[in-house]
């Protein structure tokens, strides 16, 4: 019980020599050729060890900070750490199986965004309701149709039903990131906010999913997905809310909001080297 206590009550002191630990063993698997798995386009090993440096470099800002900050921001970092030792539930996809239940478990989710979607074109201003409609007008079908192919697939796993998923999330991906950067060139104010975060809710289930379905998916695949993301995740995020993309895991996974902040990092990080 000492043990855990110090680290709790020390965290940033152990954070640091656990992450330095991490780079070390990184290095030294790396030269040694074991991967542990690929990432996106790299390797699980390369993958750790580099968000493990990052991680480190916050962990040595500036200590001019209060007490009361350097707390807060020490116990966040622990509980980075614990992000990266832990297996991450949106991107680490045991079995196609595990992976297209999960999908099914986030419908609800996925409905309910996208229901208040469709009602929230009333809440616009006369002028920007016709454009929010028709720029998340295929919402309703796209997600349909992928909740029943995870449905078939639970059903029948079969790479035939994993090749529509995975074309199918990356149709769902292109009309959230196309449709977010429409509700942005809304000029009024209560307009712009009110399409943004109706859409938002769409795009993290969307973003998780994606997650998901590239866990399981071959290099091969992953690339084929990829070629056809034509509006880029770098584009479209400057409109997402962290936050409350962060609240929406933690609150799916009965995890810390903490910890989701970190698992959505990674699972942006892996989509990014994979071309969306």
């Amino acid at each position: 019980m000492n043990a855990i206590s110090n680290i709790w009550n020390h965290p940033k002191t152990t954070a640091a020599g656990l992450l330095i630990s991490i780079v070390t063993i990184g290095g030294v698997l790396s030269q040694q050729g074991i991967s542990l798995g690929s990432a996106g386009s790299g390797t699980v090993v390369s993958l750790v060890s580099g968000l493990a440096a990052a991680l480190l470099g916050l962990l040595a800002r500036d200590p001019a900070d209060t007490t009361a900050v350097s707390g807060t921001t020490a116990k966040l970092g622990a509980w980075a750490l614990i992000a990266l030792l832990l297996p991450l539930p949106f991107v680490s996809g045991c079995s196609g199986v595990t992976v297209a239940q999960d999908i099914v478990n986030w419908t609800p989710a996925l409905q309910s965004a996208v229901a208040t979607v469709d009602s929230t074109a009333a809440m616009l201003a006369p002028i920007d309701a016709p454009i929010f409609a028709a720029a998340t007008a295929g919402f309703d079908a796209a997600s349909n149709l992928l909740v029943a192919q995870a449905k078939a697939y639970l059903a029948n796993p079969s790479a035939g039903v994993l090749a529509q998923m995975q074309a199918q999330i990356v149709v769902l991906q292109q009309q959230v990131n196309a449709a977010l950067l429409k509700a942005a060139k809304i000029m009024n104010p209560a307009s712009q906010q009110h399409a943004l975060t109706a859409i938002q809710a769409v795009a993290t289930v969307a973003s998780a999913i994606l997650a998901l379905v590239q866990s399981i998916s071959s290099k091969v695949a992953v690339a084929q997905m990829s070629s056809h993301a034509g509006i880029k995740l770098s584009a479209a995020k400057p409109y997402f809310d962290e936050e409350k993309a962060a609240a929406t895991v933690a609150a799916h996974y009965g995890e810390p909001v903490a910890l989701a902040r970190v698992q959505l990092a990674h699972a942006e990080s892996i989509e990014v080297h994979a071309g969306f």
